[in-house]
């Protein structure tokens, strides 16, 4: 978490870190337990395709993804979700509490997080939750590309 809060800081972003008892493990969880739309909840995944990985921020209240369009929009054959171990290994967080800044990973991100005034997501510990902007998340994160409303960017 503090590896966040030195990012952030060092390019002027305004953010919030919310710290809560309990671990929140989906976004339902996270919505009720902040008290906010589950669309702005903005879980991030580890996606991959062959040997390399790739971070999903997808609002929640999206729900499911199409992972052939999403390989499709990076260019790739296949996505697959990647295994606990490989989170672990390729971002140095458990899966679960991928932060939303702060990982070297690029990042595909969800354009239905751009309607609310902030979201919320990851710090890398799973009793808090990083509160900022979503226009920030490209001034901090390596952007590939952009899922659209449909899923397909």
């Amino acid at each position: 978490m503090e590896n966040v809060r030195k990012i952030l800081e060092e390019r002027r972003i305004p953010f919030d870190i919310i710290r809560h008892k309990q671990s929140i493990r989906t976004a339902k969880e996270g919505a009720e337990v902040l008290g906010i739309d589950i669309g702005q909840t903005a879980p991030a995944l580890v996606l991959k395709a062959d040997d390399e990985y790739v971070v999903l921020i997808m609002s929640g209240a999206r729900g499911r993804i199409d992972l052939e369009a999403a390989a499709g929009l990076l260019g790739r054959g296949k996505l697959v979700l990647a295994s606990r171990d490989e989170v672990q290994e390729a971002t140095g967080y458990e899966a679960g509490a991928i932060p939303l800044v702060g990982h070297t990973l690029p990042c595909l991100v969800d354009k239905l997080l751009y309607q609310y005034p902030c979201i919320y997501g990851g710090t890398g510990e799973p009793a808090s939750t990083l509160k900022l902007d979503p226009g920030d998340l490209s001034k901090v994160n390596h952007v590939l590309a952009y899922l659209d409303a449909d899923g397909i960017g």
